[in-house]
């Protein structure tokens, strides 16, 4: 079980928790108190679950989020999401083979009363939109009401453990995300109105304005006065030959495994998409001690931050631009990924495909906004904003600032003229935090090769200034005193390292001359102290691009335990000093391709357009060219859209054949939508007489 546990981190501490025991088909296993039984499954090695009652395709996890059903196993007697239920001692786990006989029915006493409970502010979802918010409804002692379906608050902030970029006075940059979602929790302690609900999980707004909640396994009904939706967003599936095959994560499946369960779920990973979902997770597993095969991006460069991309292919990862991907390969679980170059159409390009081995693919190719509840309530007449990426997807740090927004203005919205307006630098602000990578430049030309001073790789102009906020000597800038333009050096380093420290995208070096002008010493941040880094060693030195510079030993090496990192250091010659921007850490060897590429023979009309009851893209594709362009209609002859994931994940990828089939939206009739947001056994309603 160890190999599958992450016992050393360089950044999370791992605690000692007590171990408990479960059953797994049968067989004694040992989990973690208060884990999720899908991390305990994997932590045992069991990456497939059960396998599909339609085709006998095995079943895993995806999301770890409770949005699709693939990880649904019975637990003592009842269907479960594996990856939002956790083990208790000596639980019974089975499962989900074919249809499985559940528990037999048993004789229920009376109902309690169904408890009603009243609030000014409903907020859905404790991640950083919702926190934010409630922060200045507390300011405001407003009655608040803060609902998440996790076992702790900070939503996706709890799997991040890279430094935040952003504004560092307005949402904490250059602090880790973790610890940034540790702190606006606790900051909620100073707000008696405020009053967190974890473990509940918002099932619908219905039209006589009450909320129905499953809270630690009990239905209440909220009645709130206004809510704001921060339930976040949904991680978008892709469509492409064997996506049925166990051992797909989406990215935050797997941040959720290595970060916050500390579960090292593959040896061996690719990353399909290059946002910064995409290049983040190929950092994080690198810190969890996977190695990292490759990435492909279909766009001709990556969408997410330069410096994330950079920082990846310098430690030794491929970045495949203007490639996809074409089939997962295996039989039961993922055994290889093939990929191929694609045109300006995103047609595949014959004879470039590539094929590597791994075990397990990472999805990270988009996010769709959960905006049911927002539309829910509308229809109800319950005033309702929406904030996060519920309401547009964005970075972290946008979210928590647009929080804030949305909390002020709710509560000028309830208390009038005793609220102070919101100041219209603040709107600025939120655009600017939310803004799209912009243009990239050239570096700085610092011709002085005397004294020290810092090498800025950060060329793509993006929101972030931590590394202006540190400097003792104030001697690094902005362009103009935005937050978006380029930082710059001004000439006062005195070789504190400071910004190296603090920089989010590692794109920080400090080059030495002052000992020896002809050998200076080039000092490089790192914080994957899991691959060590010893004074003697040798390193392949590298620029901005990954293009080798020479290997150089390391001179020096400075611990910083209280940031987690370290300092680097080597004797470089100064034609090429200012050019290093880091060092190789994984082998090159990780990720060459194999001597052949897998190629299959059916590439698109088998891929799975809905995964719960394993519909086609060629059975979807043909309704299509009948002339059906109601999504209901493909629902009642496919069944895509009836299983437990209440479309979820197959409306997304419905919508893109009917896109390819040339049908443009305003012709597309959209499903009906289910009325409770996630499955419910009926056993948790009471019936209308027990109240």
């Amino acid at each position: 079980m160890a190999q599958f546990r992450i016992e050393e981190h360089p950044i999370l501490d791992v605690p000692k928790l007590e171990l408990i025991s479960f059953y797994f088909n049968g067989e004694k296993m040992q989990a973690r108190k208060g884990e999720m039984i899908s991390s305990a499954l994997i932590a045992n090695g069991i990456s497939v679950f059960g396998h599909h009652h339609k085709d006998g395709s095995a079943q895993g996890i995806f999301c770890a989020n409770g949005q699709c059903a693939k990880c649904t196993v019975i637990a003592n007697g009842i269907a479960v999401k594996a990856c939002m239920t956790s083990v208790v001692e000596n639980m019974i786990v089975q499962s989900a083979e074919g249809l499985p006989k559940l528990a037999e029915d048993v004789e229920v006493a009376d109902f309690s009363p169904l408890e009603e409970v009243s609030c000014d502010v409903l907020i859905i979802g404790g991640g950083p939109a919702g926190l934010s918010a409630a922060a200045e409804l507390g300011k405001h002692q407003i009655d608040t009401l803060v609902i998440d379906d996790k076992h702790a608050l900070g939503g996706k902030l709890v799997l991040q453990t890279h430094k935040f970029f952003g504004s560092e006075e307005d949402s904490r940059a250059g602090t880790r995300g973790h610890h940034i979602g540790n702190i606006l929790a606790e900051n909620l302690k100073a707000y008696p109105s405020v009053k967190t609900w974890l473990n509940s999980t918002a099932l619908f707004v219905f039209s006589d304005k009450k909320v129905g909640v499953l809270k630690d396994g009990v239905y209440k009904l909220v009645i709130p006065q206004r809510i704001l939706n921060a339930a976040g967003a949904r991680e978008k599936f892709l469509r492409f030959s064997g996506n049925k095959l166990a051992r797909i994560y989406g990215a935050g499946a797997f941040q959720t495994l290595v970060n916050r369960d500390l579960v090292r779920p593959t040896q061996r990973l690719f990353i399909v998409g290059g946002g910064n979902v995409g290049l983040i997770a190929g950092y994080h597993a690198l810190q969890a001690g996977i190695q990292v095969v490759g990435l492909a991006e279909a766009m001709p460069q990556c969408g997410g931050y330069k410096v994330h991309a950079d920082k990846l292919k310098r430690f030794g990862v491929p970045i495949y631009t203007s490639h996809s991907i074409l089939s997962a390969n295996g039989e039961e679980t993922v055994e290889s990924v093939t990929i191929t170059e694609i045109d300006k159409d995103f047609k595949a390009i014959a004879g470039t495909e590539k094929t590597f081995a791994c075990d397990t693919i990472l999805i990270a190719v988009g996010l769709d906004s959960l905006s049911e509840f927002t539309l829910e309530a509308e229809m109800a007449g319950i005033p309702v904003e929406s904030a996060g990426d519920a309401l547009e997807i964005a970075e972290a740090s946008s979210a928590m600032f647009n929080g804030k927004i949305a909390g002020l203005k709710i509560a000028k919205q309830l208390l009038g003229n005793r609220v102070e307006d919101i100041p219209q630098a603040w709107y600025a602000k939120a655009q600017m935090l939310k803004a799209h990578p912009g243009a990239i430049k050239q570096y700085q030309k610092l011709e002085d090769e005397s004294g020290v001073m810092p090498i800025i790789h950060c060329l793509q102009e993006i929101p972030c200034n931590p590394c202006t906020t540190v400097c003792p000597t104030n001697s690094i800038q902005t362009e103009d005193g935005s937050l978006m333009a380029l930082p710059r050096y001004t000439g006062k380093c005195i070789g504190c390292g400071k910004c190296l420290l603090i920089c989010p995208g590692l794109a920080i070096t400090l080059v030495d001359y002052r000992k020896d002008n002809q050998m200076p010493t080039v000092t490089i941040a790192y914080e994957i102290m899991n691959m060590p880094v010893k004074i003697g060693d040798k390193r392949i030195l590298t620029d901005i691009d990954a293009n080798e510079l020479g290997e150089y030993e390391v001179t020096a090496v400075r611990e910083h335990a209280k940031q987690r990192m370290q300092l680097v250091q080597f004797k470089v010659p100064a034609a090429r000093a200012k050019k290093v921007a880091g060092f190789r850490v994984q082998d090159l060897a990780v990720s060459k391709a194999l001597a052949e590429a897998v190629i299959p023979e059916r590439i698109d009309d088998d891929a799975m357009v809905c995964l719960c009851e394993r519909v086609t893209a060629g059975q979807v594709r043909a309704l299509i060219r009948k002339g059906i362009r109601d999504l209901n209609q493909i629902k009642a002859i496919t069944r895509a859209g009836m299983g437990p994931c209440g479309a979820k994940t197959c409306e997304v990828l419905i919508k893109g054949l009917l896109r390819e089939e040339g049908i443009a939206p305003d012709q597309v009739v959209p499903n009906t939508k289910r009325p409770v947001f996630i499955e419910v056994p009926l056993g948790k309603f009471p019936d209308g007489g027990a109240q």
